[in-house]
């Protein structure tokens, strides 16, 4: 397919539906047409191997790890058409200005992220990204306790569900993330003794 005009493609869903998985098959097709691609992630994420993006499965990508979105245009180089960010929920808002910026330029911008943070409350800059993409794909994953189509994220500390409270970014993968279904996605609200005094 020949790329006349600059477009956004973002790839969303919960943990362990394929969202990594379906960047790299989208790049490796671009590899195939001989396309110039830079790909990129948050450098917070080092979970498998900090240079690359890696699926749970194990597919992978060379992949420059970043602190902040501003990063991408200062590493951009000249000859590049395709641009990747994966993990794109860790990034600042300023994500959203350069995305835009470079598929105004003519880029074909590739992101993937989790739509939806362990609360299952829209994370980060991605609800924007959602809404500005010329292309939206929701993955599913299959929920770890019916087999259903799963669409959250079960964070679990110490095998129980994480607090409504606690830190939204952590990251982590199967040893404290599960898929979920919305029936049994499970956000205890009990409010920290320290939030409660501060409020009283």
């Amino acid at each position: 397919m020949i790329q006349h005009t600059g477009s956004l493609e973002v790839i969303c869903g919960s943990m362990f539906s394929g969202k990594t998985e379906e960047l790299i098959r989208r790049l490796r097709r671009a590899v195939i047409a001989k396309q110039k691609i830079q790909v990129f992630k948050p450098a917070i994420d080092a979970r498998y191997n900090a240079a690359r993006v890696t699926s749970h499965s194990g597919a992978d990508f060379e992949a420059f790890p970043i602190d902040k979105s501003a990063d991408i245009l200062n590493l951009l180089k000249d000859d590049t058409t395709v641009i990747a960010i994966d993990e794109a929920q860790f990034f600042d808002d300023g994500l959203v200005d350069v995305v835009q910026l470079l598929a105004d330029r003519g880029l074909r911008v590739l992101v993937a992220g989790l739509d939806s943070d362990f609360r299952g409350l829209p994370f980060g800059c991605m609800p924007v990204l959602l809404a500005l993409a010329e292309n939206v794909t929701k993955l599913h994953a299959i929920c770890m306790v019916c087999g259903e189509e799963a669409t959250r994220t079960q964070r679990l500390v110490n095998g129980k569900p994480a607090n409504y409270y606690d830190p939204v970014v952590i990251v982590g993968a199967s040893e404290m993330y599960e898929a979920r279904c919305r029936k049994h996605h499970e956000v205890p609200r009990e409010k920290p003794a320290s939030l409660s005094e501060e409020q009283s």
